[in-house]
């Protein structure tokens, strides 16, 4: 069977008529990219339709998050290599265990022998030979000295922080912390407002926890996702300088601004 429905050579459009259609696409097109697709993503508006219609602002908006973003990139990678415990050498570490056992001997060696013991046999080492016979308080105060100390615990520290933010500067402060640990913040900016990102890093992890744009100040609780630095980056992007004043409290173990 043939197909009837083909289209006669008389319907087909001529070549006129196709240069025609591609040369309206292509101002369409155009015009498109002008006045919607580089307010809207670039912020650029060289026809002004743009503001007009609101879409320049979106663009404003997009470019000065991904400036924004990429500055905090290189301010977490300028705070991944910070190593945030001190760990006690193995030689050391050993060395405290033999000192914390004979210091044990000595003072079991101060205590009455029970009756039920067996007396030593000639060439056995007795516990008195071991260590020389001291008080047990003194004893006790070596053993003490002798175990590997724990790291201070942080809860309960509290810190305030008061920095000038000038237009287009920004600032990052971080709070050293374990996995689990919370942290009351506040922060207020006076003369204006900024832009925030509340984040974290560390052990080639990384968590965005909150982010805000013109905000005058915020307050909460901060509960680290990892090991690492979690805190905050701010920035003025007003046309007058700002301060800022950050109070913390709680459980880390230190505070330090990385900016």
């Amino acid at each position: 069977m043939y197909n009837t429905d083909l289209p006669t050579r008389a319907e087909l459009p001529t070549s006129t008529q196709l240069k025609r259609s591609t040369m309206i696409a292509a101002l369409t097109a155009s015009a498109l990219l002008v006045t919607v697709v580089m307010p809207s993503e670039y912020a650029i508006d060289p026809t002004g339709a743009g503001r007009l219609l609101g879409l320049t602002s979106m663009g404003e908006i997009k470019t000065q998050l991904a400036a924004e973003a990429a500055a905090d990139e290189v301010a977490t990678a300028k705070a991944t290599g910070v190593r945030l415990t001190q760990m006690v050498p193995p030689a050391e570490l050993m060395a405290r265990m033999d000192r914390i056992e004979n210091l044990l001997v000595a003072m079991a060696a101060q205590q009455p022998a029970s009756p039920a013991s067996p007396p030593a046999a000639p060439g056995d080492v007795t516990v008195g030979e071991i260590a020389p016979s001291m008080p047990i308080e003194a004893t006790a105060q070596q053993v003490a000295e002798a175990v590997p100390e724990a790291p201070a615990q942080a809860a309960g520290r509290q810190d305030e922080m008061t920095f000038a933010l000038e237009p287009g500067e920004g600032a990052e402060v971080k709070l050293v912390m374990r996995q689990g640990a919370k942290a009351n913040f506040s922060w207020i900016v006076d003369g204006g407002v900024v832009n925030f990102d509340m984040h974290g890093d560390g052990g080639g992890q990384s968590a965005s926890y909150e982010k805000g744009r013109s905000v005058p100040g915020t307050d909460g609780v901060l509960e680290a996702a990892f090991d690492g630095n979690h805190g905050w980056f701010w920035r003025n992007r007003g046309n007058a300088g700002v301060t800022l004043t950050l109070r913390t409290n709680g459980d880390y173990a230190e505070i330090k601004r990385m900016l």
